[in-house]
């Protein structure tokens, strides 16, 4: 064979054989269809969260949970760490639960586990619990009292009025109680007005200026183009998906839900949101990974808990059809979840961002800390009828363009 066919012949073989996975992907989605990857999604949130919620209707997560933390551990974190998994568990599923019970057989595992989240509820806030958590000591208490509160905003009507007028009392006693803590000057601010948000929505006495200012700040810090700072300063990480950009919406929408005027202010952080949405879509490669940039890494999937909400709400922009979003999340947590050591033989996460990785967790990561991942599944709010889940699979911005289809031009908003 003359060396110029031999070399075109081995090229062809090459770029060949590295289209095998990506075509092999692309088959194994088209013949997924929308029902079986929604029970996917149910089955993975669920595989997260049975550990958590079931030791804790027993009050015995202190019990059962390990405490694994980073080499780099500040301390040893069995004082914050249950909170961590309960609220930014909770946070995640909330919109699922919210959808109630009926008598299919998603309807009926969404029964079973209101009300292990209500027991959830009643035993980390009742004092005289095995498992009652600490609301006070440290910094880190206001982190997931905060997202506790998130949690029963996006589920009032499963998380909240079911519960009794004694674990009420108990639950709004223990929001208040974290008034003590002070913020840093950072994306904190919105814990503390997060915190308030559930109290003028459940309760009386909100502190209005820890719900304006905090807003207000973040107003100051916006960067432009869909990205807020971490404060006075742009920071490369998921922070604006993890906590600021979600923590603003459900803000702002209990503000204007309470009859405080703030539909300007509404309209324009959504359609920021709307941007960085967009972004995070076309961050999502053709293999379903995606760049590891910042701290907190450890969060997984939960990274894209902003995309989520924004296709939660429908309200992607229009260049993004909802099933492309729903393909590309359903490729980027099954890529994740099922990395081996990600759980431990227990079930229950462990350190990671592909797998068991220890040396990936900052000194704040503890096996609490990961159940922020559960964040990506806010989509099971939207009802299996809706175009997000009925429509066919639908390929994502990468994959279309890494396959020589056209896309939308991208443009600064």
């Amino acid at each position: 064979m003359k060396p110029k066919l031999l070399k075109k012949t081995c090229l062809f073989l090459f770029f060949l054989i590295l289209s095998i996975p990506m075509k092999a992907q692309d088959n194994a989605l088209k013949k997924r269809n929308p029902e079986e990857v929604r029970k996917y999604y149910v089955s993975s949130l669920l595989k997260i969260a049975n550990p958590v919620l079931q030791a804790l209707s027993q009050s015995a997560l202190r019990e059962k949970m390990p405490v694994e933390k980073s080499p780099d551990a500040w301390d040893d974190r069995t004082h914050v760490t249950y909170l961590e998994a309960f609220g930014r568990l909770l946070s995640g599923m909330a919109p699922w639960l919210e959808l109630g019970p009926d008598d299919t057989s998603e309807g009926k595992l969404r029964e079973k586990y209101i009300v292990l989240a209500r027991k959830g509820i009643h035993n980390a806030t009742d004092p005289e619990s095995a498992d009652f958590m600490n609301f006070t000591q440290d910094r880190q208490p206001l982190v997931d009292a905060a997202f506790l509160a998130q949690a029963l905003l996006r589920a009032p009507n499963q998380l909240w009025e079911p519960l009794s007028k004694t674990t009420k009392e108990n639950v709004i006693k223990a929001l208040k109680s974290t008034r003590q803590i002070k913020p840093y000057y950072s994306n904190w601010l919105l814990f503390s007005a997060m915190v308030e948000a559930a109290i003028l929505k459940f309760d009386t006495g909100a502190d209005m200026f820890r719900l304006e200012m905090s807003l207000n700040k973040h107003m100051e810090w916006y960067l432009g183009d869909g990205i807020y700072g971490d404060g006075p300063n742009f920071h490369w990480d998921y922070y604006n998906s993890f906590v600021i950009q979600p923590m603003m919406l459900d803000i702002l929408k209990t503000m204007t839900e309470a009859g405080i005027d703030k539909k300007r202010d509404f309209k324009v952080v959504l359609g920021r949101a709307k941007r960085y949405a967009e972004i995070q879509e076309r961050l999502i490669s053709p293999e379903g990974t995606y760049p590891p940039i910042g701290r907190s890494l450890a969060y997984r999937f939960g990274a894209f808990q902003l995309l989520s909400q924004i296709a939660l709400w429908q309200e992607l922009p229009e260049e993004i059809e909802p099933a492309q979003v729903r393909s590309a999340l359903y490729t980027v947590i099954k890529n994740q979840l099922e990395a081996e050591g990600t759980f431990d033989q227990d079930g229950w996460l462990q350190i990671g961002f592909y797998g068991h990785q220890p040396n990936i967790g900052e000194g704040y990561i503890s096996t609490g800390s990961l159940y922020l991942c559960s964040e990506a599944f806010l989509v099971l709010g939207l009802k299996p009828d809706t175009p997000f889940w009925a429509n066919p699979p639908a390929p994502w911005t990468q994959k279309k363009i890494w396959s020589g289809n056209p896309i939308p031009i991208d443009h600064a908003h």
